[in-house]
Formats: structure tokens, C-alpha cells, sequence
């Protein structure tokens, strides 16, 4: 490695970034956001979060301060160039037919292949370029709409969450009071600055909310006394879902064990659903699908009391359109009037995988189809795209700690510690987490959320590093027992 030239392209330890601050999502958010995984879970392995931090889900401004500690104590901060943004990239040295018809990836299977080919970012060339620009962020996305039905006919102002969050607090609140404002979504960034409006305007302008999907939208993650990661997030519970590349034992144990996962299920709903009966909003789909495709938000505090006092109203509707004095929802014959409205309606990830390469052939093979997850091998390597890998795009329990143990896996593979599959293998195995992500996913399986399989997925970037994956002390504790960055700590990979 000591000769090779590898770029990464993201936040945290970086070269290339195109933020002025540290912190990513976490430098632009309402002033209201807090974590939603809980603490213990949210931390590096090797770096836990200060004495004085105790909240179960702390705040944005403690989750940037935790960052940008741990990037100062491990010296990453000297290597970042702040505000250099990566616009397209290139891969010189060999043909797009010939990286086509290779059985090996990158020729070889090997990190650097066989250093013929180098990626061409701008004026700097790399040998392996790896991506860690996120899916949250960069690219907002816009809802499309009829001729004449659109914002263009609205006499209001209409901003994506993602300009709300760079306004900061202070200009987001001046532009909100008084104003009457509608959010279009029900996930975190809606639930996040619907109740910065309601602090700021109270029950003299309510805020709209504009639901066209129920979400399962969590005060905690105890249900009936019961924390859910006991429900969900152990061996045990991973024993009855069916896994990719199972042995036939486990397929034939997780479809002898379905119906004890549905018992689950039903115990966590019963708990959850309480508050949102009252107000119509228990979704169509299970808590089970919802943590599968990672699509749960924890509520603000105080959510189900505004939504009693009236300064947050809910308005469920499937479609939405703009007139001239705000929004037109159905089964309504008035518009929701408004002053502003604030799209909550998430970003477009893989746009910003495809957008970093110049080449339409890299452009058309990055993320695959709309029918199918984003082709990654291991979540981090494309079998058709030579020395480049992607982390941080699957989502997990907690996002972090897994990037770190993907990271320590690139590191390993970079260093020659193991060689990948052949191309084949690699598309066969994507195929096997694709077919296990639409079977509990649904609709949200391009997310390709790796949530309820964290623990089998982390067994086999081990497996790859020739680390023992069983991290516990003890048979009940393994099998029992939440795994998370603390498990992790020290890992020994060994070469192949």
C-alpha cells in the first residue's frame, strides 16, 4: 500500500470534501434533530463518547462535537482538503470492453488490479477511489407535477428540508413565525421541523403535515418493558428470517420459526400503535417491514402533544398539488393554506453515485435498475467497476460503527489481506441480498438496509478478514445478547 495512491471521497477521514465543516449530515440539520439510534450503538469501536454525554439519543450539536473529537484525536483532520468537491471521475488505462469481459474484478481480484488502470479525479490520479458521500444529502427530491398543479402557480415559497436546514436556526425560525407553513412527509426531517414550528408559532398557526405514507414513528425502543433489540436484533432473531446464502438447516429453521417472528411483531405493534390509533395513523405495513427497510423515525419530544393541543395537524392524503393560496390534498374541496411549504421528501442517493462518473457506461451500471438494490458486493464493491469501492450507502442500525467495520475491511483488502471473489461469485452473492431485501423490505428494498441482518452481515466482513465473528463470552450471550461497536473493539485480521 505504501506506493499506492487511494482516494476517498466523502466526510470523515477524507481527502476530498466538499463541506467546509465536519460532520456531514450532521453540520445541517433543524436545531431540533437528535439521534435515532441509541448512544451505546452510535459510537466507533475504539472511541466512546465522553463521560459528560449521558442522554440515550443526544443532540446534533453533540453528535458533531463527538465527530469532529474523534477525527482530531485519530490525526484525520489534517488529512482532509475542505471545500473540494469531487464533480466527475474517470478511469484511464483500459477500455470499457475489455473491463467488461473480465472474470476477475479489476482483472485480478485485487485491489489495485494489475496497475494498469488508475481513476482520474480533475488534476489528481488515485489507484483506488473510494466513496463515502452518503445518500442523505447533495440531492433533494423534488416531487413532479401536472402542468398548472406545480409550485410555479403557488404565491408562496417552497423549500426542500435541505435548504431549511442550511438556513440555521436562527433565520429558519425568523422566516417561520407567523408564516402558515405545510410539510409534505412524515419521516425525520418532516417530524424534525414541524415541531421547530410548532415551538416557534404554537396553536396561533398550526403546522400541516401532509402524510401520503404512515410511518411507525417511535417515542423509544421499549416496548411493554421490553427493549425490541431483544425482539429483533440478536442471533436469535436472525434465526427467523431467511438469510442469504443460508444452509438449507437455517432456511428450513426460519420457516419453521416464521410465526414466532409475526408473535413478535404483533407484541412491538400493540405497544407502538396506542398513540396512533387516536389520530388514524397506524401504517399498512408491519414494524417488522419498517425496521427491515430502516424506515421508522423516533418521534420529537412532545410529537402526540401537539398533535393534541392542535398547533401540528395532520392531513392524510396519497397526492398533492399547489393553487394559488397553498395546497390542494384529497377528499378536501378548500386548500390547505399556506405561506411557505417544506418539502420532507427525502434525497436521491443513487443520483448522487452516478453523477460522480463521467462515463455512461459506469453511469448506467452504478445502481443498477429501478427493479433492482444497488449491485454492491459486501455493501461496498460494484463487480463490474474496477478499484473503487462505496461506503456508507446500505443503511444498518447504527451507521456508523458499521462504515467503521466496512472500513476496516477496505483497509484490510487494500493492504492485499484478501482477494475478492470472481466476478460471478460477486453477482451471484448480490443477487442472494437482493432476493432477501424484497422479500422483507417491500417497496423500500433499494434502500438496501442491512437492519435486522447486521450481525450476519458483520460475520462475514470477519470471515473475509479472518477474524472469529462470535464476539461474545458464552453460548446464551451470543445468541441472546445485542451486538455493537464494543463487540468489535480490537479486531486481529489476518491475511490470506
Amino acid at each position: 500500500m505504501e506506493k499506492k495512491r487511494v482516494v476517498i471521497v466523502g466526510c470523515r477521514p477524507v481527502v476530498f470534501e466538499a463541506d467546509t465543516v465536519i460532520g456531514g449530515v450532521w453540520a445541517h440539520v433543524p436545531d431540533c434533530t437528535a439521534l435515532q439510534t441509541p448512544r451505546p450503538l452510535y459510537q466507533y469501536s475504539d472511541f466512546p463518547w465522553p463521560e459528560d454525554v449521558t442522554e440515550v439519543f443526544p443532540d446534533h450539536n453533540q453528535v458533531r462535537a463527538y465527530l469532529k473529537a474523534y477525527a482530531r484525536h485519530f490525526g484525520v483532520l489534517d488529512c482532509i482538503q475542505f471545500g473540494h468537491r469531487v464533480v466527475g471521475m474517470e478511469f484511464d488505462g483500459v477500455g470499457e470492453e475489455a473491463m467488461a469481459a473480465w472474470d476477475e474484478w479489476a482483472g485480478n481480484g485485487k485491489a489495485f488490479g494489475d496497475g494498469s488502470g488508475e481513476w482520474c479525479l480533475t488534476r489528481h490520479k488515485a489507484d483506488f477511489v473510494i466513496l463515502c458521500i452518503g445518500r442523505f444529502s447533495g440531492i433533494p427530491n423534488i416531487p413532479t407535477f401536472p402542468p398548472g398543479k406545480g409550485p410555479e402557480v403557488f404565491d408562496g415559497q417552497v423549500i426542500h428540508s435541505m435548504d431549511y436546514a442550511r438556513m440555521g436556526t436562527m433565520k429558519a425560525r425568523e422566516m417561520m413565525k407567523g408564516k402558515r407553513v405545510t410539510i409534505i412527509g412524515y419521516l425525520k426531517s418532516a417530524l424534525d421541523i414541524a415541531a421547530e414550528y410548532a415551538e416557534v408559532n404554537g396553536t396561533d398557526h398550526p403546522c400541516t403535515m401532509v402524510v401520503r405514507t404512515k410511518h411507525w414513528i417511535l417515542p423509544d425502543y421499549v416496548a411493554w418493558g421490553v427493549h425490541i433489540s431483544k425482539l429483533y436484533l440478536n442471533r436469535f432473531a436472525g434465526l427467523l428470517i431467511h438469510k442469504p446464502g443460508e444452509s438449507f438447516f437455517l432456511s428450513f429453521l426460519a420457516t419453521l420459526l416464521t410465526p414466532l417472528r409475526w408473535l413478535f411483531s404483533k407484541f412491538a405493534e400493540s405497544y407502538y400503535s396506542i398513540p396512533m390509533k387516536k389520530y388514524d395513523m397506524v401504517p399498512d405495513h408491519s414494524l417488522f417491514e419498517a425496521l427491515s427497510a430502516c424506515v421508522i423515525a423516533i418521534t420529537p419530544k412532545d410529537h402526540y402533544k401537539r398533535l393534541e393541543e392542535g398547533s401540528i395537524v395532520l392531513k392524510k392524503s396519497k397526492t398533492f398539488s399547489f393553487c394559488k393560496k397553498g395546497v390542494l390534498v384529497e377528499g378536501e374541496s378548500f386548500p390547505v393554506e399556506s405561506d411557505v411549504v417544506i418539502y420532507g421528501t427525502g434525497f436521491k442517493g443513487d443520483d448522487k453515485i452516478k453523477d460522480m462518473y463521467t462515463s455512461k457506461y459506469f453511469q448506467s451500471i452504478a445502481v443498477g435498475s429501478t427493479s433492482s438494490t444497488v449491485p454492491l458486493y459486501r455493501q461496498c464493491i460494484n463487480p463490474k467497476i474496477p478499484q473503487l469501492a462505496v461506503i456508507g450507502y446500505s443503511e444498518s442500525i447504527a451507521n456508523l460503527y458499521t462504515s467503521e467495520l466496512r472500513a476496516k475491511w477496505m483497509a484490510h483488502f487494500l493492504d492485499g489481506g484478501f482477494k475478492l471473489p470472481n466476478v460471478a461469485a460477486m453477482q451471484k452473492d448480490v443477487l442472494e441480498w437482493e432476493k432477501y431485501m424484497k422479500r422483507y423490505s417491500g417497496r423500500y428494498f433499494r434502500r438496501s438496509s442491512i437492519v435486522l441482518l447486521h450481525i450476519w452481515y458483520n460475520d462475514q466482513l470477519c470471515h473475509d478478514m479472518g477474524c472469529n465473528p462470535r464476539r461474545k463470552k458464552g453460548f446464551f450471550s451470543d445468541l441472546f445478547d445485542g451486538y455493537g461497536p464494543g463487540d468489535y473493539v480490537d479486531l486481529d485480521p489476518k491475511k490470506k
